[in-house]
C-alpha cells in the first residue's frame, strides 16, 4: 500500500473510493465536517486511476495529497489495485481487510452498488466482503481483528433512496476547492479562478436537491442497507 498522506493510525471515518476524487465528489462535504470536528478522516483509493482518459498516476497522486490537505485528513492511501479490475477477488479482499484492521473505523463510506462504472460496483462488493473478514479471527491476517460500527454507501453516478442526509451548507466552498484540487480532471475553458467544471456544477445542483429534504442549503446523501439505531431525544 502506498502513502499519500499523514501516518497510517486509528481513525474515526474511512472513505474507500476506487479512484482519486470519488471520495471527495461523492462524500467529500461529509469527510470535511467530520475533520471540522476533530475526528481522525481517511481515505483509502483502490486504484491510481491509471486507465481514466485524463492525467498519470504521478498527477493523481499528488492531486490526492493536495484535497487531503485542503480536507483536513488524518490519512490518505492507495492500495494500487488496478483500475477497471477492482473485484471482490481473494487477494484484494484479504488486502483490503489488512487495512481496516490497521486503522480500525467506527464509520466506514463505501461506494453504492448502483453504478455505470464496473469499477465502483466492483468495489462496493469488495468492500462488503473486506468488512466481514476484517472481523473474523481466524482470517488469514496478522492484525487482530476489527468490527466497523457502521457502514454507509455514498451516491455514485445512478440515482438512489437516501437514509441518510448530512447538512454540508457550512463546507460547501471548501468541499468545492477540494474538488478542484484534482485539476487533471478538469480540463478546457471550465477550469478557471472563477469558474467551476462540470462536475461541481451538477454535483453543487444534487446537494441542493438532497437539501431540500432537510430544510437546508446542502446536504450529501448516504444509503444504510440495515436500520439505524437512533436515540429518540435526538429526533
Amino acid at each position: 500500500m502506498r502513502q499519500v498522506y499523514g501516518q497510517l493510525q486509528s481513525l474515526y471515518a474511512l472513505c474507500i473510493a476506487p479512484h482519486p476524487d470519488d471520495a471527495e465528489i461523492g462524500a467529500g462535504g461529509t469527510l470535511i465536517r467530520l475533520a471540522e470536528a476533530d475526528k481522525a478522516v481517511g481515505i483509502l483509493e483502490l486504484s491510481l486511476g491509471e486507465m481514466g482518459t485524463l492525467g498519470t498516476p504521478e498527477e493523481r497522486l499528488q492531486e490526492a495529497k493536495n484535497a487531503a490537505e485542503i480536507m483536513g485528513l488524518a490519512w490518505r492511501g492507495n492500495l494500487e489495485f488496478p483500475d477497471g479490475g477492482i473485484r471482490a477477488e481473494r487477494d484484494q479482499v484479504l488486502k483490503l481487510a489488512r487495512v481496516l484492521r490497521q486503522v480500525r473505523p467506527e464509520v466506514l463510506f463505501i461506494p453504492h452498488p448502483l453504478d455505470r462504472h464496473p469499477d465502483h460496483v466492483g468495489s462496493h462488493q469488495l468492500c462488503k466482503e473486506a468488512v466481514h473478514v476484517a472481523g473474523l479471527r481466524k482470517a488469514d491476517l496478522k492484525e487482530s481483528p476489527h468490527k466497523v460500527r457502521r457502514v454507509l454507501l455514498y451516491q455514485g453516478n445512478f440515482p438512489m433512496e437516501a437514509s441518510v442526509l448530512v447538512d454540508t451548507s457550512n463546507v460547501q466552498e471548501k468541499w468545492e476547492k477540494c474538488v478542484m484540487a484534482h485539476t487533471s480532471q478538469f480540463t478546457g475553458p471550465a477550469i478557471s479562478e472563477t469558474v467551476s467544471p462540470e462536475v461541481v456544477d451538477r454535483r453543487r445542483a444534487r446537494n441542493m436537491y438532497w437539501g431540500t429534504f432537510a430544510g437546508v442549503k446542502y446536504a450529501e446523501a448516504f444509503a444504510s442497507e440495515t436500520p439505524l439505531l437512533l436515540d429518540p431525544t435526538t429526533l
